[in-house]
């Protein structure tokens, strides 16, 4: 037994930040810490948001529906900056009680629908516009199964492997080891799934890559963690070459500068409320003061 060996106390109490890069916004309780209303913008859906990989799969929906010609995904993308506790506002908190990005308000339907989770605004998304699920019983079950796949494994890459690896304030081997070799199982179950499979759930572009793709993808291609090689990403060819094609697509390419506050700076929409954004990127409005 090391010196450093944890003995959990009889009752477990909140005395002080657990530390790391995110400490400031893990707390034991919920609901809101201060008031403060959210921005809304002129279009049907209200996007509040950061792009991380749960953020980006909801701009990348949003944005592959817009490619198709889809006028009624329209949306603002307003910016929740979760290090200063945007997330805990009693605004915020309204549509997602759960004080985590994304959150969606669509504004369409009287009353207006609120949505959280992301695995769920892209379902209510694929179902609203008919769109990027299947429609026969097998292939929607697939895309399902895979959809929920993500949102049961992500966590322990994320929350487990991300967090030990890239974030803590002191690295230790055994949740390191722990966690490694599970990012690298679900890694497998993928590159087995696509060794025969263009996509994920067939040969049908669907909700399951979008939401699979800004975690997996991203690991593969070094964009989470800067962990591609000590997990060996060049050994799971089919996912990288399935990582590959999605990134280029053009829709992709859009959704993830949406709600980016860090990286180059061409990389970057600080906030999205109409398409010509792209055109006049952040660095733009930041050299006209238009933009804190």
């Amino acid at each position: 037994m090391s010196d450093n060996t944890y003995t959990p106390p009889k009752v477990w109490k909140w005395e002080a930040p657990s530390g790391g890069k995110f400490a400031n916004i893990n707390r034991p309780i919920a609901g809101p810490t201060h008031e403060k209303a959210l921005p809304v913008g002129r279009h049907p859906l209200q996007l509040y948001s950061l792009a991380t990989p749960n953020g980006v799969k909801v701009t990348i929906m949003l944005e592959e529906l817009l490619e198709r010609g889809i006028a009624g995904a329209e949306y603002d993308a307003h910016l929740i900056r979760i290090s200063e506790g945007d997330q805990f506002g009693s605004g915020f908190v309204a549509v997602n009680p759960n004080s985590k990005i994304p959150a969606l308000l669509d504004r369409s339907v009287t009353p207006p629908q609120r949505v959280f989770e992301s695995g769920s605004i892209l379902l209510y998304l694929a179902e609203k516009f008919d769109a990027f699920l299947p429609k026969e019983l097998a292939g929607r079950t697939e895309c399902l199964s895979w959809l929920f796949w993500q949102m049961g494994s992500a966590p322990f890459l994320g929350g487990g492997f991300g967090h030990f690896y890239a974030y803590a304030p002191e690295k230790y081997e055994y949740p390191i080891n722990r966690y490694a070799m599970e990012a690298k199982r679900q890694l497998d179950v993928l590159n087995r799934q696509l060794a025969e499979r263009r996509y994920i759930a067939g040969d049908e572009y669907t909700i399951a890559d979008i939401a699979i793709w800004p975690w997996y993808g991203g690991l593969v291609l070094n964009q989470v963690y800067e962990a591609a090689e000590f997990l060996e990403a060049q050994s799971y060819t089919h996912v990288l070459r399935w990582a590959r094609e999605i990134a280029r697509r053009p829709a992709v390419q859009r959704g993830r500068k949406v709600n980016r506050t860090w990286g180059e700076p061409g990389d970057q929409l600080h906030e999205r409320h109409d398409a010509s954004d792209f055109e006049y990127r952040t660095q733009d409005k930041l050299a006209s003061g238009q933009e804190s």
